[in-house]
C-alpha cells in the first residue's frame, strides 16, 4: 500500500546532532497547511536514526527507511513496515514545485538526511 503528498517548499538545515529535510504545502498567506520533516539524528552513544513529522505526528527508529528514491521532482520512501500514520502504507510518494530553491534544498538535504537508504535517481 502506497500514500502520497504534494508540497510546494523545501527546506534543509543543519544542527548540532541532526540534519532535518522539510517540505510544506503553504496556503496564498504562508502558513503552513501541510507538512513533513524527515530528521536524521546522529548521538555518540547511539545508532544513528531516522525520525518523521508528519503534521504533529511522528514515527522513527534506526530501521525505519529501507529504501529512497529521487527521479525527478518525486521522492519515494520505502519504510520497513507499515505506519500507522500514514494509514499503514509502506511506502510514501512526496512530489514538490520544481522551483530552483526547492531542488538545490533537495540536492543537498536527500544525501544527507537519507544517507545509504538512497538509490537510484537521476542528477
Amino acid at each position: 500500500m502506497a500514500d502520497s503528498r504534494h508540497y510546494d517548499t523545501v527546506a534543509f538545515d543543519v544542527r548540532d546532532n541532526a540534519t532535518m529535510l522539510f517540505f510544506a504545502k503553504t496556503t496564498e498567506t504562508g502558513d503552513i497547511d501541510d507538512y513533513l520533516l524527515m530528521v536524521r539524528t546522529i548521538e555518540d552513544d547511539f545508532d544513528e536514526s531516522m525520525h518523521i513529522e508528519i503534521n504533529e505526528q511522528q514515527f522513527g527508529g534506526h530501521d525505519l527507511l529501507s529504501e529512497a528514491e529521487l527521479l525527478g521532482n518525486m521522492l519515494t520512501l520505502r519504510f520497513s513496515r507499515g505506519i500507522d500514520a500514514l494509514g499503514g502504507a509502506s511506502e510514501l510518494a512526496l512530489t514538490f514545485a520544481e522551483t530552483q530553491e526547492n531542488l538545490s534544498s533537495l540536492e543537498i538535504g536527500a544525501f544527507r538526511v537519507l544517507g545509504d537508504a538512497l538509490k537510484g535517481g537521476h542528477a
